[in-house]
């Protein structure tokens, strides 16, 4: 159910509204369901509705003349509340409609339930799905009714009418949400050709340029170089800089400017600046070590916010999912042109996922955010398995982000993560078919395959009969020989990348393991010295656990006491 509120000035003029059927081709039998003491006049139920409408109104109007006889009427005195089913409902009765009015003008403080004095109202009902109240907002002890956030207070109260009466439950905001386009600036997009309004495309243009920033300073200096992008730094009488404000260039006649406060929540000067004083510098080259790969480092980073979603920390699980859809706003600059369209098209979705009322500390992501910027300053890698590791990832963080969501009751990030899922999915399908195929052309020997079987068997025993029936176990075997190869151990890489994350929840185990052991096996395997000092070690916790726990789990120890037998 959905509720929409507004004043007026004249109770006539709305009265005569809500009865008309001769203008108003759609209103069909307008009829009283309720009214503020079940006595009010109906002008649908009488033989002259002209006269009766006007005693209505007399009645409804009685506290609002008292009051402007003594000088202190409001202004706008009538309250309009409609309030329309889903299309999916079934028709309501005039008894269960009137159960409604009767719950929202309470919660909205119209007509306190027990309060003798409330507002005059009635609740009139002339189609199938819908209802209006109309209410006059000078109560029997001539003072304004109190009314704030009535918006608020009536749609809380019918999610919980939708509730009670299985009715479709609509999706729900927090007040977080980016204002939605006006009809004018729908209007004005559409006469220019475009699919998007300007906020739109102003807001996904800041949003990368903040996904691509190191800092304010770098920040600032991307808005103002971008093509088709007007931007200028607002300042304080001080100097300092209190703000920023954006315009399209090709924007007909004089630019529409837009501070990003307008834009979104997240996209004003001190929410950007403070998640830009939080990114994890990228380690320089060092003499005789290594330079860690930035996309290796993103998709661990990825890879562990399902682990910090579960944990009962809001403002840190907050910061990784802010951080992540920055992750999803720089991946369109760095992914092949064909892909661009999907992964724009899930950061757009996605971009609502990333804010709620929980505040959001972001020292807690400085490790994403570190390499997405280190991402974006190295060439991309061309065979494209670096971005199938990583989407690979991000699909199991929108999975958690929307369970995340779900339990805290954001309806509208659900929603979000859920479009999210669907063009990331398309993207990862497209992305990893070319890599997965190569890996699978390099398919070891049956022997090897094999040996490769029993690893999985005793490395993920409740998933190894899934993963050699998947259609990606040939790249897997691919992958495992060739860390065999580099010196790795099969079994501990499988133990290692099914530990990372449960496979419970992905569509192609195999395809998972393939792309972590490949992120996994990229590291230095371990030396001959130090392979035998972890077996050294290991042997010296089997002699302190002592015989009792050999006997008991060791196979050959069992086999040796069924030959003495």
């Amino acid at each position: 159910m959905i509720a929409k509120i507004i004043s007026g000035k004249k109770t006539a003029g709305l009265i005569r509204y809500l009865f008309d059927t001769k203008k108003a081709k759609d209103h069909t039998d307008p009829h009283l369901v309720a009214s503020w003491d079940g006595f009010a006049p109906d002008p649908g139920r009488s033989d002259d509705p002209d006269v009766t409408r006007k005693l209505l109104v007399a009645d409804l109007d009685l506290h609002v003349k008292q009051v402007r006889r003594l000088g202190r009427a409001p202004e706008k005195h009538t309250w309009h509340c409609s309030v329309r089913a889903a299309e999916t409902d079934r028709v309501l009765s005039d008894e269960e409609w009137a159960d409604i009015a009767r719950r929202i003008v309470a919660a909205t403080g119209i007509a306190p339930v027990g309060d003798p004095d409330g507002c005059r109202w009635v609740a009139v009902r002339h189609a199938p799905d819908h209802i209006h109240i109309a209410a006059t907002k000078v109560r029997a002890d001539l003072r304004t009714a109190r009314h704030w956030n009535d918006y608020l207070t009536a749609d809380r109260e019918l999610a919980a009418i939708e509730k009670e009466y299985g009715l479709f439950r609509v999706v729900r905001g927090d007040r977080t949400a980016a204002k939605r386009p006006t009809r004018a600036e729908q209007e004005k997009a559409r006469r220019a050709g475009q699919d998007k309004t300007a906020p739109e495309r102003l807001r996904a243009t800041v949003r990368t340029a903040v996904a691509a920033a190191s800092s304010m300073d770098e920040f600032l200096h991307l808005l103002s170089h971008l093509d088709g992008v007007l931007a200028e730094v607002v300042y304080f009488p001080s100097g300092d800089v209190r703000g920023y404000k954006v315009a399209l260039a090709d924007d007909a006649g004089s630019p529409i400017w837009y501070s990003g406060s307008k834009l979104a929540p997240d996209l004003s000067f001190p929410k950007i600046q403070e998640r830009l004083e939080n990114i994890e510098p990228h380690p320089t080259d060092q003499p005789g070590r290594r330079r860690p790969d930035p996309w290796h480092q993103a998709t661990a980073a990825t890879e562990r916010i399902p682990h910090r979603l579960a944990q009962n920390h809001d403002e840190a699980s907050q910061a990784h999912l802010a951080a992540f859809g920055e992750a999803l706003d720089a991946l369109p600059l760095l992914a092949p042109h064909p892909l661009r369209p999907q992964l724009r098209e899930a950061a757009t979705a996605f971009e609502r996922a990333t804010r709620s009322r929980i505040r959001a500390e972001h020292h807690h992501a400085r490790a994403l955010r570190g390499a997405v910027r280190a991402m974006l300053r190295e060439p991309a890698p061309k065979d494209g398995a670096a971005l199938a590791m990583l989407l690979d990832a991000a699909l199991l963080v929108v999975i958690a982000a929307a369970r995340w969501h779900e339990l805290r009751h954001h309806d509208q990030q659900v929603a979000a993560a859920h479009q999210t899922l669907i063009h990331l999915q398309a993207a990862y399908e497209q992305t990893a078919a070319a890599p997965l195929a190569a890996l699978a052309q390099r398919r070891p020997p049956q022997q090897t395959v094999d040996r490769h079987i029993r690893h999985l068997r005793q490395a993920v025993p409740d998933h190894a009969e899934q993963i050699t029936e998947d259609p990606a176990f040939d790249a897997l075997t691919a992958v495992l020989a060739a860390a065999e190869a580099a010196g790795h151990n099969p079994e501990r890489l499988l133990r290692q990348a099914a530990d990372q994350r449960t496979l419970d929840d992905t569509r192609s185990p195999a395809r998972t393991l393939a792309w972590r052991i490949e992120r996994l096996s990229a590291r230095p395997a371990p030396s001959a010295r130090a392979r035998a000092a972890q077996a050294r070690s290991v042997g010296a916790q089997c002699r302190i656990a002592g015989p009792v726990q050999i006997s008991a789990a060791s196979p050959s120890s069992q086999q040796t006491q069924a030959r003495r037998r």
